[in-house]
């Protein structure tokens, strides 16, 4: 399909699976059906995270159609009562975040979130919450906290209510989270033996916004990863790489322990990579300008 660069969205649909490479070529393909959509780049699959990322992009009043196909297929081959993995989740389809890379797309990009938050629900049965700048600054971390098992339990006491969708969750199932954002960086640093996955969580905890060497707008986990030999992982997202650099956070991280490897998930703006420390491997480094061309 020919995309316009001026007019263009892109969505990070995640699905909470990382090893079932046929089934997620399957989802892959679903997000493609009918040309509505198109997939910028590889999907990101990673077993120890149980997590899959994918990147689209596709023309305004069209994305929400795209991402309800790829969300059925995903709901028909995966269980999140079979789930395995270490990173945060609510849901099969566990966030479908619309991305507008401009300011002036910032309205097409609510309304088209808004629009997948209501065919996701009504045509899926999926309980969808909204969250981030849509939802008054709700953040994903705080309908994630506890999981599945946590989300169902507040939606039962009535603290919470899906904004789309049914108020009971499948167990199978789970609930989705929507937004509409401009582009973060997803981002891991893998780290040097003989660190442990006390160090990563340590690490994390520290340079997170919040914490006692915060950094605006990281969020940050530690994670073992079995699949690599049990390496230590801290992994990221960036909310704004104008505001702080991966630079700035590999050095950050580095202050604190060797630094092995860097690992980008899906795309990152160019800009965010100003300064990278070209000593450093990053596995998947691949940009958003040249995935659309310009």
């Amino acid at each position: 399909m020919n995309l316009n660069p001026a007019t263009l969205l892109t969505a990070v649909p995640n699905v909470s699976d990382g090893a079932d490479l046929a089934a997620l070529a399957a989802v892959g393909s679903g997000f493609e059906e009918g040309g509505a959509a198109r997939l910028l780049a590889e999907a990101h699959s990673d077993p120890d995270h149980g997590r899959t990322v994918f990147t689209l992009a596709s023309e305004p009043g069209l994305m929400a159609g795209a991402l309800v196909n790829g969300a059925r297929v995903a709901l028909e081959r995966f269980s999140l009562a079979l789930h395995s993995g270490s990173h945060p989740n609510v849901g099969v389809v566990d966030v479908v975040p619309i991305v507008y890379l401009d300011e002036v797309r910032r309205a097409i990009a609510i309304a088209e979130a808004l629009a997948a938050a209501e065919r996701l629900a009504s045509e899926l049965e999926l309980p969808v919450f909204l969250y981030g700048e849509i939802a008054g600054g709700r953040t994903r971390a705080e309908l994630r906290r506890g999981g599945i098992a946590g989300l169902t339990a507040r939606i039962a006491s009535g603290e919470l209510r899906p904004d789309f969708g049914p108020a009971k969750v499948d167990p199978a199932k789970g609930a989705t989270l929507v937004a509409a954002r401009p582009p973060l960086v997803a981002f891991n640093l893998e780290l040097a033996a003989p660190a442990t996955l006390a160090d990563a969580k340590a690490i994390a905890a520290q340079l997170r916004e919040g914490g006692e060497a915060g950094l605006p707008g990281l969020r940050a986990i530690g994670l073992e990863l079995p699949a690599r030999g049990g390496v230590a992982q801290v992994s990221m997202n960036i909310e704004d790489h104008r505001a702080l650099s991966l630079a700035e956070v590999v050095a950050a991280v580095s202050e604190r322990a060797e630094v092995a490897e860097a690992e980008l998930v899906g795309l990152a703006p160019q800009a965010a990579f100003d300064a990278w420390p070209e000593s450093l491997p990053c596995r998947n480094r691949a940009t958003l300008e040249d995935a659309l061309g310009f």
